[in-house]
């Protein structure tokens, strides 16, 4: 009996401190980039480059104006035009030497050795393709903004994975499990496609998911909320620029470092914090 109360006060002592540390990150900015993005949607960390892929939406009015950009770990943006003739660029994932990058209707596939896009892949019925994480098999999962639905892309495959999830955007694959967001909540689903509700109440549009911990993630509002949330829900704002105007689209992360990659939509830049 005296171990077991023992054991509880241990646990509880322990989740505690758990989440005291975990409550105290702050951002310290180390740099932003010049404002010559193309309105900069998404920022992938690419660790064997050691480079940032952007994706620029471009104008959403004009097809194959949008485009993938190249910016050092320093901020310097080395290839503004490295990759041209997207649509309505967004979210992006890396395999091997590949990279996805969702248009609007379809996926462009970009050779990184080579830059240069070697196909499309339609996703039939979509209207508004927005972010994409890869499994450790390099099975690709997309969301889509308008439809309400995740899209699996297994080999070449295209098929729909789930549905009904109003607004879905940011995804994240991490093992058999892929987290979601979508109508102001980050969820779970597992390999059964059962969906668990982690968070609620994420406000300024959920946008981009990183996990920085085992339990622990950042995620962002579009229009200018950075949230720490726990992996029992607990969500804390490390940052809110609405009042500026200053967007907050889909984040990359470089865990080494932990540094997170802003990038500010409107404002034509990526902004790099540091997680202290």
């Amino acid at each position: 009996m005296k171990n077991l109360i023992f054991k509880t006060v241990l646990l509880a002592v322990t989740s505690f401190m758990t989440f005291s540390l975990s409550a105290q990150y702050t951002l310290e900015k180390l740099w932003e980039t010049d404002s010559l993005l193309a309105t900069p949607e998404s920022v992938l960390y690419d660790a064997e480059s050691e480079i940032l892929f952007v994706s620029n939406i471009g104008d959403f009015q004009k097809e194959g104006s949008g485009s993938v950009s190249k910016v050092g770990l320093d901020g310097e943006i080395t290839h503004n035009q490295w990759i041209t003739g997207l649509t309505a660029t967004k979210g992006m994932g890396r395999y091997n030497n590949l990279l996805y990058a969702a248009e609007q209707t379809t996926i462009a596939v970009i050779d990184t050795k080579k830059g240069v896009i070697i196909q499309r892949i339609a996703v039939e019925g979509a209207q508004f393709l927005n972010d994409v994480t890869i499994n450790q098999n390099g099975t690709l999962f997309v969301s889509d903004s308008r439809t309400g639905k995740v899209h699996k892309i297994d080999k070449g495959n295209v098929s729909v994975y789930i549905e009904d999830l109003n607004g879905v955007n940011g995804l994240l694959s991490d093992g058999n499990d892929l987290y979601i967001l979508a109508d102001g909540k980050l969820m779970k689903a597992d390999n059964e496609k059962n969906l668990t509700t982690l968070a609620e109440g994420i406000e300024g549009g959920a946008d981009g998911i990183v996990k920085i911990n085992e339990n622990e993630f950042i995620v962002t509002g579009w229009e200018g909320v950075i949230y720490h949330i726990s992996n029992s829900g607990v969500k804390r704002v490390l940052s809110d620029t609405r009042d500026e105007q200053i967007n907050s689209a889909d984040l990359g992360y470089n865990p080494a470092d932990k540094i997170i990659y802003i990038p500010t939509f409107s404002k034509n830049s990526v902004v790099a914090y540091r997680l202290k």
